[in-house]
């Protein structure tokens, strides 16, 4: 059997509420979005895609090698952006700042060590966001999204560690996506 399943790690609480008051403040707005579930939201590093069961404690084994090598890192809440273009956005998130170039270290250290169970590697140079929402095919947010964005251009919230890396399964329902840990590794050892 396969599992949807990816290793992210779970929001410390400063940044839930950060994300929280962003999306109170956007869901008035007509930007004809699905708004994520506040308690969804996660810092994706490596999605695995739909992966066999019994791959799941060597795969195990391998990330908690990988977590070993590496110290929790400091993040804090960053500006809102969007990906696609102007004409069709997509994705509606928020950035982090603090140790990104060495989570993009750890993000690629993950992906090589995955390669030998099939895992495909992202080759986009790694880019810290959270998933706010998504937007709905065709959507025109302008100028509502042109004001979230200037108006979280320079978010601030407090520093936080990220210590631990969890591996969820993913099970797609049509009320949405639900997350069930499987595993989990402390950085550092």
């Amino acid at each position: 059997m396969e599992i949807r399943s990816f290793l992210a790690f779970e929001l410390p609480p400063d940044i839930k509420r950060v994300i929280s008051e962003v999306s109170r403040a956007g869901k008035p707005l007509p930007l004809d979005l699905a708004w994520a579930k506040s308690d969804n939201i996660h810092l994706t590093m490596v999605f695995l895609g739909n992966v066999f069961e019994d791959k799941i404690q060597s795969i195990g084994e391998t990330v908690k090698k990988v977590c070993a090598g590496f110290d929790p890192f400091e993040v804090s809440p960053g500006g809102v952006g969007f990906f696609g273009n102007r004409r069709y956005p997509r994705v509606l998130w928020m950035g982090l700042h603090g140790d990104v170039h060495r989570m993009g270290c750890f993000r690629d250290a993950l992906q090589q060590s995955l390669k030998p169970f099939g895992i495909k590697t992202e080759r986009r140079p790694f880019k810290p966001h959270l998933t706010l929402g998504r937007f709905k095919k065709g959507t025109r947010p302008w100028p509502h999204l042109d004001h979230m964005i200037s108006e979280y251009a320079n978010l601030k919230g407090q520093t936080c560690s990220l210590k631990e890396l969890v591996l969820f399964k993913s099970d797609l329902t049509p009320e949405g996506a639900i997350y069930t840990k499987l595993d989990t590794w402390p950085l550092g050892g």
